[in-house]
Order: C-alpha cells, then sequence, then structure tokens
C-alpha cells in the first residue's frame, strides 16, 4: 500500500528507475543521497521520507545495484561506496509497518551479507592495485563501506552475529595487510563495544577463529597499530565475558598466553593495555573471577528464586483477597447483627418497662376507683388488707431468693453426696460379685470323718431302704429232681445276697455325698 503524501522528489527518482534502462539505474539513485544529507538528522521528515523510499523499493533497487558486478556498474566503486551509505542510512530508523518481518528476516542480512562481499572485493582489488594513488582511493572506498557495515550494525544489532558468523568477514579479518588488518581490527571493535553479548552467541568454531586470529595479529606483525588494535580487542572480548577470560587461561590451544605477553615491550603505546590482560591472564585474577563467577550465579539463583516466591505469592494473592474479603464481610454482618440484637432487646426492654408502668399507672388507678367506692368507715379496713397482702408477696418472693440462694450454695455438696452414693453403689456391686466368684471357684475340703451316732443312723436308713425295695420270693413247687433244684435256689439266693450288698453300697455311698453337700 502506497504512503499518501509523498515527497514528489522520492516520487521522481522512482519514476525515473521504473523507466530508466539497467545502467542508468544506478547513477539515478545516487540523488536519494542529497534528499538524505539535506533532511535534519533524526526528525520526523527525515523518518518519512525513508518510508517512501521502502515503499516505492528504492531500497530493494540499491540492493540489486549492490549484487551485481562492479565492473559494469557506472561510475564504478564510487557509485558503489556512495550507494552503500545510501542504503544504510535509509534501513536505520526505518519503520517497515506490514513488511516487517520481510524487512527484519530477509532484507538486513542480505545488505549485511553485500557489505562483506564488498569489501572482500575491495580488499582483493587494493592487494592486487600496484599505483599507491589507486591503492589509497580503494582504501577509501574500503573505509566507507565498512563504516556503512557499522551504521547497519549498529541500528539492528540482531545483525551482529550474522555478521561475526560469516566467512567473508573472517576472510577480511584474516588478511596480512596492514591497513585492511588494522580497518576490520578497529571495526570489529567498534561492533563489540556495541554488543558485545552476541559474541557468545555464535558458533564455537567462529569464536575460536576469531580468537586465534587476533592473537595470531598481537604475534605475528611488527606493526604497532595492528599490535595496539589487536591487544585493545583482546582485552575487550576478554573483559567483557568471563567464558573467553577462562577459555584464553585453561584452553591447551592458548597455553602459554600469558608468558608470551609478559616478553612483550613494554615501552610501547598500548603498554597500558598489555599489562591488564597479562594480570587478567594471572591465577590470581583467575581466582577472582571464579569467585566473581559463583557470586553472579550465586545472584542469578536468588533472582531466579526471588521472582519464583514472588510469582507464587501474586498467584495466591486473589484468593487471600477473597479470603480477607470473607473474613471481613462475614466480621460485618456478625457485627450488623449483633447490633440489630442489641437494638431489638433495646427496644423490647422499652416497651416492657413502657407495658410495666402502663400496668402499673392502671392498677393504681383501679385502686383509687376502688378507694371511691368504699365507705369511708371501710377504708382504713382495706388499707390493713393491702398492707397484708403486700407483706405476703414480699415474703413469698424474699423466701424464694434465700431458697434459691441456699440451693445455689448447696448445689456443690448435693453434687458431692450423688457421686458419693454412685462410687458406693459401684464398690458394692464389685465386692458382691467378688463373693460369688470365690464361692463359684472354692476348692474341695475333702469327706468329712462320721460319729458313730451318724454310721448306726446311716446303717438303719440303709436297712430301711433294702427292705422297701427287696422282692419277695416266690414259693418254688417241688421237683422231681430235689437235688438239681436245691442247686438252683441256692445260686439264686447267692445272686440276690450279691445285689444286696452292691445296693447297700451304692446307697451308702450316695448318702454321704449328700451329707456333705448339705454341710
Amino acid at each position: 500500500m502506497k504512503p499518501t503524501g509523498t515527497d514528489p522528489r522520492i516520487l521522481s527518482i522512482a519514476a525515473e528507475v521504473a523507466k530508466s534502462p539497467e545502467q542508468n539505474v544506478p547513477v539515478i539513485l545516487l540523488k536519494l543521497k542529497e534528499i538524505i544529507n539535506n533532511t535534519p538528522l533524526g526528525s520526523s521528515e527525515l523518518k518519512k521520507i525513508k518510508q517512501d523510499i521502502y515503499c516505492y523499493d528504492l531500497i530493494q533497487y540499491c540492493l540489486l545495484v549492490l549484487s551485481q558486478d562492479c565492473s559494469r556498474i557506472q561510475g564504478g566503486w564510487t557509485t558503489i561506496s556512495q550507494l552503500t551509505q545510501i542504503l544504510s542510512h535509509c534501513c536505520v530508523g526505518l519503520e517497515p509497518g506490514e513488511d516487517a518481518e520481510e524487512f527484519y528476516n530477509e532484507l538486513l542480512p542480505s545488505a549485511a551479507e553485500n557489505f562483506l562481499v564488498l569489501g572482500r572485493q575491495l580488499q582483493t582489488c587494493f592487494i592486487n592495485a600496484a599505483k599507491a594513488e589507486e591503492k589509497d582511493e580503494l582504501l577509501h572506498f574500503f573505509q566507507i563501506v565498512t563504516d556503512s557495515l557499522f551504521w547497519l550494525v549498529g541500528g539492528h544489532v540482531e545483525l551482529i552475529q550474522n555478521v561475526l558468523q560469516s566467512d567473508h568477514f573472517l576472510h577480511l579479518l584474516q588478511t596480512d595487510n596492514v591497513q585492511i588488518g588494522s580497518t576490520v581490527l578497529m571495526m570489529l571493535q567498534n561492533i563489540l563495544q556495541i554488543n558485545s553479548g552476541d559474541l557468545l552467541r555464535i558458533r564455537g568454531k567462529a569464536l575460536h577463529s576469531i580468537l586465534d586470529e587476533v592473537i595470531f595479529k598481537l604475534f605475528s606483525t611488527s606493526s604497532p597499530v595492528i599490535r595496539s588494535s589487536a591487544t585493545k580487542l583482546l582485552l575487550l572480548m576478554a573483559e567483557s565475558h568471563q567464558e573467553i577470560l577462562i577459555l584464553l587461561r585453561q584452553s591447551a590451544c592458548y597455553k602459554g598466553l600469558r608468558r608470551l605477553l609478559s616478553k612483550q615491550e613494554t615501552g610501547t603505546e598500548f603498554s597500558k593495555e598489555l599489562r591488564r590482560l597479562v594480570s587478567l591472564l594471572s591465577p590470581t585474577v583467575y581466582q577472582e573471577v571464579e569467585e566473581q563467577k559463583l557470586h553472579q550465579a550465586a545472584c542469578l539463583i536468588q533472582a531466579y528464586w526471588k521472582g519464583f516466591q514472588t510469582r507464587k505469592r501474586l498467584k495466591k494473592l486473589p484468593s487471600a483477597v477473597i479470603a480477607l474479603q470473607r473474613s471481613f464481610r462475614s466480621k460485618r454482618i456478625k457485627m450488623l447483627l449483633e447490633i440489630n440484637r442489641k437494638k431489638e432487646e433495646e427496644d423490647l426492654r422499652l416497651r416492657l418497662q413502657l407495658q410495666r408502668q402502663r400496668a402499673m399507672r392502671l392498677s393504681r388507678e383501679l385502686r383509687l376507683s376502688m378507694l371511691e367506692i368504699v365507705h369511708p368507715g371501710q377504708v382504713e379496713k382495706h388499707n390493713r388488707e393491702m398492707e397484708e397482702k403486700s407483706a405476703l408477696i414480699i415474703q413469698k418472693h424474699w423466701r424464694g431468693y434465700r431458697e434459691r440462694k441456699n440451693f445455689r450454695q448447696q448445689r456443690q455438696s448435693l453434687t458431692e453426696y450423688k457421686a458419693a452414693v454412685t462410687l458406693q453403689r459401684a464398690a458394692l456391686k464389685f465386692l458382691a460379685k467378688c463373693r460369688k466368684k470365690k464361692k463359684l471357684f472354692a476348692p474341695w475340703r475333702g469327706l468329712q470323718e462320721l460319729t458313730d451316732a451318724r454310721r448306726v443312723e446311716l446303717k438303719q436308713q440303709v436297712d430301711d431302704y433294702v427292705r422297701r425295695h427287696l422282692p419277695i420270693p416266690k414259693p418254688v413247687k417241688a421237683q422231681v429232681h430235689g437235688k438239681n433244684r436245691a442247686k438252683q435256689y441256692h445260686n439264686q439266693n447267692c445272686q440276690a445276697s450279691d445285689k444286696v450288698k452292691t445296693l447297700k453300697i451304692k446307697n451308702l455311698k450316695i448318702l454321704c455325698i449328700d451329707k456333705d453337700h448339705i454341710a
């Protein structure tokens, strides 16, 4: 969607770009530089111009021109360097609006990558150039491109990680030329001063490559400019990140780094930074760094714990507020109920008092009316009767009060008396049960000895019992064979006598046992 109120200069440039041939587009785009330079920096007008440039795809045209071969562009490196300035200034401070995702994810990384590619091309041309004037001109263009890249990265810090991970940037850093190398080191130092946190987010291989190249430049070159830039850059990286300092201190790749740094010349311009770097790599400083790291870790843990506690307390806060409101409302309801109850009691008391006063007034009026009816001679008698009734009522109330008072005083003793009766009843029941158990489980004491009188008495009882219960034998007829009959009769008598003896003994035992039970 095209914006309203577009600057006519932007419209004319966009129209020229659309109508002109491809080789004339870079020269037409250079007109944007004059428009940007003539507009006050940081003003709303400049922001509106940048939005118009982006909406009419002039930034995309600049990006396409920079991606072409420099030999085909009219004006050569001069036009390219100016287009890099235009592109970086237009991208910084721009609000893309609806196309924000495309702008941040595609256009900006592509622009940074094109700047690095242009830097590599300028580096190659600079190395291959034979004339000093040509070298100076190419170095000037290289500085313009690096400044444009730094301006772009400064406005969009999320590009730092892309730049540091790029292979083109590593190739620029690995140059042996002093002027190119110092420019790249200065740009890297400025980028890390903007945001050094992105240095740890890059891949480990890229980080090691950057550290290796910086240390190599520090010890391999004799140029004080390169050595100073490398020392300052290494000091900045070590002071900004403890992980890098630990890596330089413990890694086997950088073993002996402190000893080599201590052997460097101390009378140079960067001797102060060199001493600071050596002191950072010393064991005592390393211990301090470790302690500081532990302290920061403890602070981080405390921060997370306090944050967790605060969030937990905030989550519980609504329930606590609800509970507080509930308790407050219940207490307020109870207070209102208590106030209403007291008010009702007070109203009832006043109503009863009013009723009593009214009843008293009616009774007195009734008495006065009755006194008017009574004969004057009977008034004294009536008064005596009323006094007697009043005295009886007073006595009744007094006696009731006295008895109630005495009962309240005797209530404790009465309770104690009832408790004593209950305890006595339980104790008596318990003792009765014990006596009953003692009788049931008493041991057998054996048979008592019989006296002579008792023995004679028992013998007489046995004889009487035998006489009463012994069967009378029937008369036996004479038999032909007398001998056999006599023998049979003799056997019967013997059996009868045996039965009598057995019965006597049995009855005697039964009587003895009964006697013992009776005793």
